[in-house]
């Protein structure tokens, strides 16, 4: 596969930001524009992108050494190593065999690697101390002076390579792609005892941070178990059962009451006025 191959490498050697290619330029401008910068925090933040220039070259690198130059893997069969390829790219136990792939594949990993080589250095200039953002992209020179500095010390594309190679990103890089090489193709033992000795850790990230667990089984059923209980107490047992019921039953029962007094009927009527006044003169014999 050898346009995958290089174009791989390519890109790879783009990302961590390897002189003259574009992502040196811009890279390279980023970390040096917080390298120069007096916000708050910007110590911090240098620091942070060093680090991440080390760890991107050795993951970058990571995948290409165990893709492009690590044992092969795509066949599980130990015994498959011993089989005969026939002349449609498949071994004698029928397993499909890497092949490149077909051109709208390729096609457009080579006119991305392409640009990926040539336009930082082609446009680092005019686009970041030039005046191809001219009227559209406003720095505050007084709050924000990095610019400014890295406009003095620009001296084009070819001398900020060569400037390049002597700076701490490139050697923190070319670090991290050295490591990878070591890891991943010379000792492949000293990943698998990182992965024994950070154990805990690696499953600590492997799960996110149980963030996802946290957010299902506490935060989503804490949310639910809350509603739940919204529902059938404050809902159904006291808006539903206590306050609409029971306010209706409540008027059910004076009704009740109510319709007992006024039955309609004359000798009820005078039954209740004379248990009146029966009741009044006890009261005010009792009085007396």
């Amino acid at each position: 596969m050898p346009i995958t191959w290089i174009t791989s490498l390519l890109g790879s050697l783009a990302l961590i930001g390897t002189p003259l290619f574009s992502g040196f330029y811009s890279k390279d401008s980023i970390i040096e524009a917080v390298h120069l910068s007096t916000l708050p925090a910007a110590g911090f933040a240098n620091f942070a992108v060093l680090a991440g220039v080390f760890v991107t070259a050795f993951y970058s690198f990571r995948m290409y050494f165990l893709v492009f130059h690590g044992p092969e893997r795509y066949d599980q069969n130990p015994d498959a190593h011993h089989g005969h390829d026939d002349h449609h790219g498949h071994d004698d136990h029928g397993h499909d065999k890497p092949h490149e792939s077909p051109w709208v594949v390729t096609v457009p990993l080579v006119l991305l690697a392409i640009p990926s080589v040539l336009i930082g250095y082609m446009t680092i200039g005019p686009m970041l101390y030039g005046d191809f953002f001219k009227d559209v992209i406003f720095i505050d020179a007084v709050k924000h002076p990095a610019m400014q500095q890295l406009g003095e010390l620009f001296h084009g594309p070819v001398a900020m390579a060569i400037h390049g190679l002597s700076m701490a990103p490139f050697w923190l890089a070319l670090a991290g792609v050295v490591t990878a090489w070591y890891m991943y193709l010379v000792n492949p033992k000293v990943p698998a005892f990182f992965a024994r000795a950070l154990r805990p850790l690696i499953v600590v990230l492997e799960n996110k941070y149980f963030m996802d667990w946290i957010n299902e089984n506490i935060l989503a059923k804490g949310a639910r178990g809350l509603g739940l209980g919204l529902w059938k107490v404050g809902d159904r047992a006291i808006i539903d059962g206590f306050f609409v019921n029971g306010s209706w039953k409540v008027v059910g029962l004076v009704s009740g009451v109510v319709r007992w007094f006024q039955s309609g009927f004359l000798y009820h009527y005078a039954l209740v006025m004379i248990l009146g006044v029966f009741v009044l003169m006890t009261y005010f014999v009792w009085l007396a």
